[in-house]
């Protein structure tokens, strides 16, 4: 027996202050799909690979397998409500956003801290969720622009210009 909750664990998790990036796909007939994740996690820089993380059974599994391209966007401080745009599911998921599609076929966000496309080279299972290894390809970095961070179920920034001059 667990010596601990769910709710338990899934609180300390929530002490860990993580970046907030919103992956988008296609699926067969190249509509664009979102979805909001908090586990994207640097792996190497030779080969350049990430990760993150999807529940099984999220409807976008089938886009993003192996040799699947998607895109990564690291939102912006002022993108909390893009964040929870995504983290439900809705139809015509990019009606209301500024957006713009990249040179690479992929729906791409406007306005974001970093912009990573990638291939998935491996899907590992890890629990009730697959974690998804990705190549990146492409990227675009806007370091002027101050990323959103999430951290015990709330959004939060970091102040850089106080930061620099410490």
């Amino acid at each position: 027996m667990t010596p601990f909750t769910s709710q338990e664990l899934r609180k300390g998790f929530a002490s860990f202050a993580t970046g907030v990036t919103v992956i988008t796909c296609l699926d067969e007939e190249n509509n664009p799909h979102g979805i909001t994740i908090s586990s994207f996690n640097t792996v190497s820089l030779e080969p350049p690979l990430i990760l993150w993380s999807l529940k099984k059974q999220s409807r976008l599994m089938p886009w993003v397998e192996l040799g699947k391209k998607h895109l990564i966007h690291v939102l912006e401080r002022s993108q909390e409500n893009l964040a929870m745009h995504f983290a439900t599911v809705k139809t015509e998921q990019f009606k209301d956003v500024d957006h713009k599609l990249a040179a690479s076929g992929l729906t791409q966000i406007d306005h974001c801290v970093a912009y990573y496309e990638c291939e998935t080279v491996c899907v590992h299972i890890g629990g009730d969720h697959n974690i998804i290894v990705a190549k990146v390809i492409n990227l675009k970095n806007h370091p002027e622009r101050e990323p959103l961070i999430f951290a015990r179920s709330q959004f939060v920034g970091l102040d850089f210009a106080e930061l620099k001059t410490s």
